[in-house]
């Protein structure tokens, strides 16, 4: 079975640095868990990795799509499953770096993301009718069918509601009771946190240094793109048409997308924290004895 090393956490905790640390250290390549960086032209709102640090290890799974095209956590985990035989079989170790938690809990504990029916008409009018409704009611509908599945499913997360409402609709099966396949990759999860005044004044500076890099701009060309792209609801993106409408002023639309980004990092842990068996560390304020551990860690791992 193939070893994966997983990085987690919520954002602006470091994960990147440490991974690059990580896979320098242990002969690694970096598939990224971030279910935004894999669109092009989005690296400002996106915290991508700069083109020198790609430089200094391979990196996989970003700038792979377009904004137009859509991106599941069905088709991360097909990817990144392959990327990690690839990478195996050149005798390097995977690390998954990144916070969409989803994305990485499909992975490790290989969900079946319900089924592997086509996506032929039938479905496409579905989604298209279940598109215009509203979270709300889509969580109404699904705990009428499939309550386990509806009370899973945190808010915010509307396309997997809508998934799940799919699923039950086509094959008349629950989300929840979608048969599982068998683990087939030994992972170890290392997560980063810190006190929450910390990590909250980090996500602060992170969203004021994304304004000075030109955040507006990027954010400006994704809205030329079209309307209801999957990239636009994307924290630091979705927060700007409100200004451009004169709805709020710039203090306050600066304020709104450090909000946005602090709740997603709360959203983050509590994820981490309840649905994956992941071991903590705090490399900001404890960081050689924390870093002595995780490195024991690993070590005990990689000769398991």
């Amino acid at each position: 079975m193939n070893k994966a090393l997983i990085i987690a956490g919520p954002t602006a905790v470091g994960k990147t640095a440490l991974g690059i640390k990580l896979a320098q250290s242990l002969d690694g390549e970096i598939i990224s868990g971030d279910s935004m960086q894999i669109y092009r032209r989005l690296d400002i709102g996106t915290a991508k990795v700069s083109e020198d640090e790609k430089l200094t290890v391979p990196h996989h799974l970003i700038d792979i799509n377009n904004v137009h095209e859509g991106f599941t956590a069905k088709d991360f985990k097909q990817h990144a499953n392959k990327l990690i035989t690839e990478i195996s079989g050149r005798n390097k170790l995977p690390i998954i770096v990144g916070g969409t938690g989803f994305y990485l809990k499909a992975l490790v504990d290989n969900l079946e993301l319900g089924g592997d029916f086509n996506l032929d008409s039938q479905r496409t009018n579905l989604r298209l009718s279940l598109d215009n409704l509203s979270e709300e009611v889509l969580r109404e509908e699904l705990l009428k069918v499939d309550p386990n599945s509806a009370n899973s499913i945190a808010l915010g997360g509307k396309r997997r509601l809508i998934r799940a409402l799919e699923v039950y609709r086509l094959t008349g099966n629950k989300f929840s009771e979608q048969p599982q396949h068998a683990i087939n990759i030994d992972s170890l999860v290392i997560g980063l946190n810190t006190e929450r005044p910390l990590l909250y004044d980090r996500i602060n500076q992170r969203v004021d240094q994304m304004i000075d890099s030109g955040l507006e701009k990027e954010a400006r060309w994704l809205f030329e793109q079209g309307n209801e792209l999957q990239p636009q609801k994307g924290i630091g993106y979705r927060e700007w048409p409100l200004y451009w409408n004169q709805q709020i002023s710039f203090p306050e639309l600066l304020e709104l997308i450090k909000k946005d980004s602090r709740n997603y990092a709360k959203r983050q842990l509590t994820w981490f924290r309840n649905k994956m068996d992941t071991n903590w560390f705090d490399l900001i304020l404890q960081p050689d004895n924390d870093q002595k551990r995780m490195n024991n860690l690993i070590k005990e791992w990689m000769n398991k």
